[in-house]
């Protein structure tokens, strides 16, 4: 499937699309022409390129630019041109409109694209997709591209496309195109290099990767030059096999539910997940919200409050979410410590969890994973953000027992610890039948 083939029904058979390739090789030329074909070609209102870096997305409008002022024809279509810092962008007499940015907290907000373009996607975070993708949602025919290198170490989204693109079974709306060396490889051969590099003999000659496996060390030169990522499969807390057989799309919550907030120590982002009991009596785990910022968390709970009449809305007192617990309270919402007996007074939801309640959810998810048939069974709505948390997230040590890292771990793993949380809020709110046990998921 090609990333501009089309379906009988005229919209893109590719939703996605990736090339992953390293550097050097021409990726930019294909990122211009993909541009140039939106505006002149396939008639895109509105697009956007975005980079980690400015002066990435500054070169990159520059480029088309020039391309553009130096045809003839393309000059001649061509409104308004604006070169202010941070405002780059080209609008054609049509109407249609290409923007050039950096991504940031809020980039992309408040547009509606047809077609994004994510550069440097391996400087991708979770919270940058979560800010950009809604920009498609209202579009009849969006499109997402994605362009990078080989990826870092703490590049989960680029490592979750990866995955995704190199499956033996890809997603049906995905075009994938990688360029990359055998992990295996002889770094002081050529072959492997002309496997790597489709620029090798046309815009990189041998003596010039002669020099740069000089100057680099061997996880540098298998990175940058032969598309070799570092091998981080034995760094999850978990073997991830295990949990994406918990995955379930077509899962639901039919009784009982719980919602908990988390937000990452940076503040970038927030995350309310949800646990549930499903009709089979196992429980059901959902990122409900993922989104930049903080200054949305409470309103958005609290309408998900009003629909669902949920028993419990945890937030950590350890965590950087504790601070919208005043907002909370402002709202009615009141909330106690996890041991406290509650009402079931719809203010009275409020549940503040210990350090102490943390490693128990945390401990009794792991156990839930690593047993799916034991006494605590538990599956999840499939999603790439929850994923990526789950493959990135460390344990600490807290005492005698184990909870996630938070520090120096490279990826946001609040939508992991928001679904956590619920499911152990559902726990301790699960009311006892008369004359049975409780029917709970954490203990």
């Amino acid at each position: 499937m090609g990333g501009c083939g089309e379906l009988a029904s005229g919209k893109w058979s590719a939703f996605e699309s990736a090339v992953i390739v390293p550097r050097q090789n021409g990726k930019g030329s294909i990122i211009e022409a993909r541009e140039l074909a939106g505006f002149f070609l396939f008639g895109s209102r509105m697009m956007i390129h975005s980079a980690h870096e400015f002066k990435t997305a500054s070169e990159g409008f520059r480029r088309v630019l020039s391309l553009i002022e130096n045809t003839d024809d393309l000059r001649k279509k061509v409104k308004a041109v604006s070169q202010s810092h941070g405002q780059e962008g080209i609008e054609l007499l049509s109407g249609q409109r290409l923007r050039f940015m950096a991504r940031t907290r809020g980039s992309g907000r408040g547009f509606s694209a047809d077609d994004l373009f994510l550069d440097e996607a391996y400087n991708l975070s979770a919270a940058s997709v979560a800010a950009m993708l809604p920009t498609l949602s209202a579009r009849p025919n969006p499109q997402i591209w994605y362009f990078s290198s080989a990826p870092l170490l703490d590049s989960d989204q680029l490592r979750a496309l990866q995955k995704r693109g190199r499956s033996d079974d890809p997603p049906r709306r995905l075009a994938y195109y990688e360029w990359s060396a055998a992990r295996t490889a002889d770094l002081d051969a050529l072959e492997p290099r002309y496997q790597a590099n489709p620029g090798m003999g046309i815009r990189l000659s041998p003596s010039f990767t002669d020099t740069e496996r000089d100057a680099m060390d061997d996880v540098e030169f298998a990175r940058e030059r032969l598309g070799i990522e570092e091998d981080v499969s034995g760094s999850s807390i978990l073997d991830m096999t295990l949990w994406e057989l918990l995955g379930d799309a077509q899962g639901r919550i039919s009784g009982k539910l719980a919602l908990a907030i988390d937000v990452n120590p940076e503040r970038s982002a927030a995350s309310i997940g949800a646990a549930g009991f499903r009709p089979d009596g196992k429980i059901h785990l959902e990122v409900i919200e993922y989104r930049p910022g903080t200054d949305w968390v409470v309103s958005r709970t609290l309408e998900l409050i009003q629909r669902h009449h949920p028993v419990a809305l945890i937030i950590d007192d350890k965590s950087p979410a504790a601070s919208l617990i005043p907002l909370f309270q402002a709202k009615g919402i009141e909330f106690a410590a996890s041991g406290t007996s509650q009402t079931a007074d719809r203010n009275k939801i409020g549940m503040r969890t210990s350090a102490s309640d943390m490693a128990k959810a945390c401990g009794t998810w792991y156990d839930a994973v690593i047993a799916p048939d034991g006494p605590f069974q538990v599956r999840y709505k499939p999603n790439p953000i929850l994923t990526v948390a789950v493959a990135g997230a460390r344990w600490r040590d807290l005492g005698e027992a184990r909870a996630f890292a938070r520090k120096d771990i490279g990826v946001d793993i609040s939508p992991l610890v928001s679904v956590v949380l619920a499911a152990y809020g559902l726990s301790v709110k699960s009311i006892k039948k008369k004359g049975s046990k409780p029917m709970v998921a954490y203990a």
